[in-house]
């Protein structure tokens, strides 16, 4: 089964908690602190798998969770950091984020593997918090939460060339005589329901990936018929292969066929219409061909070639051609610096620490950098508490509580945790 699409959750691993101890032993004087860190929580990591070309491990996976990191222990141990979870996904593999929209990474070279959710940090153990105006510090921190992700996973071939057109006009028979690929060809609409990748072989011996794409109907960009499900399959082609039916055996007029193509690739990607793109005449052995490729020469001002599949005929042609126009053309990459996150973030202003607003006589207080620290810290000790309410003040959110209004014993909360406000 061709699976070319999944909706992923996953979880990077939490940080093991760092643990507060004390050395006690009977001949060491004033022992001290001697609690260890807490380990690193496993990384997500998706890595290209050449024997890998769909993406059916992962259709019935609602969600992928890294081990968290080991917690610290006494003697000063550190806990062990969790291995990272790979994934093996297909060559050519673009990775999205559901909630932010953004390309995450695109998994176009063999071997490539990036990281798609960090791990949490392990908490620091009291030994970590000990200097020289606090030799005994009696508090540690807890394990920070690892990456939360929604993700978009899909597969767009890595194919050199790619043939378009509506059903039925050939594509399939093509790509079975110019490559070993074996599509079902049949004489009904939409027999081809996945893409077929073959292997051509020019005259001067070069070789190149050819695409046959399932059939398009007017309004595929829009979902109509198969829709945009293969469409996206095109983006990375470095030239499109228009094949017409000729004959207008169904019918059709060839240009109306080619006019009605085009507008799809339009409306799906406007950058596919700058690709390079060459025209094949299917079926010039079928009569009224002659006529109707005369008509079409008058409107369509590209390179045109004249084929015919079933007969095998002027397609070595083409497949030389192609080899041409290729060697012209390099392979760019699909997404350029500023569609990928880790560019795009840097864009943008810092993100505020945190930020506060007013529901009925409640502070709400909120914000990444905020929440973090809140859930890294342990509410056992009054040190802790005391190093909390210190970091919240050296952010500026009791200047900005003061300046909003807040008085002494108001309310003030951080998730579902409420505090009284300490002037």
């Amino acid at each position: 089964m061709f699976v070319d699409e999944v909706l992923l959750k996953v979880e990077a691993g939490n940080g093991g908690d760092g643990c507060l101890a004390f050395r006690r032993e009977k001949f060491v004087e004033m022992g001290g602190p001697f609690g260890g860190n807490g380990g690193h929580g496993a990384d997500i990591i998706f890595r290209v798998d050449m024997g890998l070309h769909t993406l059916l491990d992962l259709r019935y996976q609602k969600a992928i969770k890294g081990a968290n990191g080991e917690n610290g222990k006494g003697k000063n141990q550190h806990g062990r950091g969790a291995e990272p979870l790979v994934v093996k996904v297909p060559l050519g593999t673009v990775v999205t984020d559901v909630d932010t929209g953004l390309v995450i990474c695109d998994l176009s070279r063999e071997g490539q593997e990036e990281i798609i959710a960090h791990g949490g940090r392990g908490g620091r153990g009291n030994t970590a918090f000990k200097t020289q105006t606090n030799t005994c510090p009696n508090f540690s921190e807890k394990g920070e939460e690892g990456e939360k992700r929604n993700l978009k996973v899909e597969v767009k071939l890595l194919a050199d060339v790619g043939l378009v057109g509506l059903s039925s006009v050939g594509k399939s028979t093509i790509i079975s005589c110019v490559s070993r690929s074996k599509p079902k060809i049949a004489a009904y609409h939409f027999t081809t329901l996945t893409p077929n990748l073959g292997v051509c072989k020019s005259s001067r011996g070069n070789s190149f990936v050819m695409a046959d794409l399932p059939g398009l109907i007017e309004g595929a960009s829009l979902g109509e018929g198969l829709g945009d499900k293969f469409l996206k399959h095109i983006e990375r082609t470095r030239v499109i292969c228009h094949v017409v039916d000729m004959s207008g055996s169904e019918g059709r007029d060839p240009y109306e066929d080619f006019v009605l193509i085009n507008k799809e690739l339009e409306a799906f990607n406007k950058a596919l219409l700058d690709k390079p793109m060459i025209v094949v005449a299917n079926k010039m052995d079928l009569e009224g061909s002659e006529e109707n490729l005369a008509n079409f020469k008058k409107k369509v001002k590209l390179e045109i070639f004249e084929v015919s599949a079933s007969q095998n005929k002027g397609l070595q042609k083409v497949v030389d051609r192609l080899d041409e126009v290729l060697e012209s053309f390099p392979y760019t990459p699909l997404y350029n610096d500023d569609q990928l996150e880790g560019h795009v973030l840097y864009k943008f202003k810092k993100e505020e620490p945190f930020t506060i607003t007013k529901e009925d006589d409640i502070y709400v207080i909120s914000g990444k950098e905020v929440e973090r620290i809140f859930k890294m810290t342990k509410f056992s000790s009054d040190e802790a508490i005391y190093r909390f309410a210190k970091k919240l003040r050296r952010l500026g959110i009791d200047d900005k509580l003061r300046e909003m209004g807040a008085k002494e014993g108001d309310q003030v909360r951080i998730l579902d945790f409420y505090f009284d406000f300490k002037d």
